[in-house]
């Protein structure tokens, strides 16, 4: 247990530092208090889901290794994922606040999207790092019952900035 947080911390350390250098520093005006506080807000997020992450190169090689899993985007369906989403992502939307409890219809349906396989490979995102809707959706997940679940913090916007192909509904 203490060796999966050590590597959690160090890989949370390593996305900030590669997710948050130039564009996205200068975004933030270049405060280290600010780029403190999404590192610690972020790090207690997978704490408290106790799932995994996952990096913009990692996901897109396990695109291109074709790894059976199961890609969710939780951004709203019209403004978000409609537009732009990554390649073979299915939608499935949640709110930014954190959610502490699920309707059953509404748990029934991610049940049904996420599948009866509970050790499947499944990466949820959303827009960017800061944005929780990927949280809930990667927390819900393990709450549910599945075991093989990352969050994939840099969401549409890293796999964008990293010139990645996007997938748009016709």
């Amino acid at each position: 247990m203490l060796k999966k947080k050590v590597c959690l911390m160090w890989l949370v350390c390593a996305v900030l530092i590669f997710g948050l250098s130039g564009s996205s520093l200068a975004a933030l005006g270049g405060k280290e208090l600010d780029t403190e506080k999404i590192a610690v807000n972020f790090a207690r997020e997978v704490a408290r889901g106790s799932y995994n992450i996952v990096s913009t190169e990692e996901l897109k090689s396990w695109i291109d290794q074709k790894k059976d899993m199961l890609i969710v985007d939780t951004m709203p369906y019209e403004d978000s994922y409609k537009k732009q989403h990554v390649p073979g992502a299915v939608p499935f939307e949640f709110p930014i606040p954190e959610v502490t409890s699920l309707d059953d219809k509404t748990k029934a349906a991610y049940e049904k999207l996420l599948g009866p396989n509970k050790d499947r490979l499944i990466v949820i995102y959303c827009g960017f790092t800061k944005c929780t809707r990927s949280h809930n959706g990667a927390m819900w997940a393990v709450r549910l019952g599945y075991k093989n679940v990352y969050r994939y913090p840099g969401g549409i916007k890293g796999w964008m900035e990293a010139d990645y192909p996007v997938d748009k509904v016709k």
